[in-house]
C-alpha cells in the first residue's frame, strides 16, 4: 500500500515549460536591437525621374544586344538580329560606322545582365572606332501624363 502511495503523489506534470522559449526570445531580441543600426550604412540617393521623349533618328541605329550569359547580338538597319562574336563584332560595327559616319549605335542590355557585361560591350564598341554609344530602356509608367 505504501508504494501505491507514493505512485499516487507523483503526478506528471502537463504543463509547457516556456522559460527557455522566453530566454532564447529575449537573447535574439537583443542581438537584433544591436545589429539593426549597422545595416543601415547605405547612402540615401534620390534618383532622377524622367520623362524624356524618344530622340529623333534621321537614320535607322545600329544596335548591338547583349543577354545575361554575355553573348552579343547585332541588328542593322531593321535586319533580323545575328549572334556574333565579340570580334566579329567589333570588325563589322566598325566597318559600318567608317562608312556611316552619322549612323547611331545603341546597346541593348538584358535587364537581367550584370554590369560588367553592358560596360564590356560599350568598351568593345569604342574599340571598334564608334565616338558615341547610346543605352536603350524601354520608358517607365508615369502617373504624369
Amino acid at each position: 500500500m505504501a508504494a501505491s502511495r507514493r505512485h499516487r503523489k507523483r503526478r506528471l506534470k502537463a504543463d509547457i515549460n516556456v522559460v527557455p522559449y522566453i530566454d532564447v526570445m529575449l537573447v535574439l531580441l537583443i542581438i537584433f536591437m544591436v545589429t539593426a543600426p549597422l545595416l543601415n550604412l547605405g547612402v540615401d540617393i534620390e534618383l532622377p525621374q524622367s520623362n524624356a521623349r524618344p530622340i529623333e533618328q534621321r537614320k535607322e541605329p545600329l544596335i548591338v544586344s547583349v543577354d545575361p550569359a554575355g553573348n552579343y547580338f547585332l541588328t542593322v538597319q531593321g535586319a533580323p538580329q545575328e549572334s556574333l562574336r565579340a570580334d566579329a563584332l567589333a570588325a563589322k560595327v566598325g566597318a559600318f560606322v567608317r562608312n556611316n559616319p552619322g549612323v547611331p549605335v545603341f546597346v541593348a542590355g538584358d535587364a537581367r545582365a550584370s554590369y560588367q557585361t553592358v560596360y564590356a560591350a560599350m568598351v568593345l564598341l569604342q574599340n571598334a572606332g564608334v565616338p558615341r554609344v547610346g543605352l536603350m530602356s524601354q520608358g517607365g509608367a508615369s502617373g504624369d501624363e
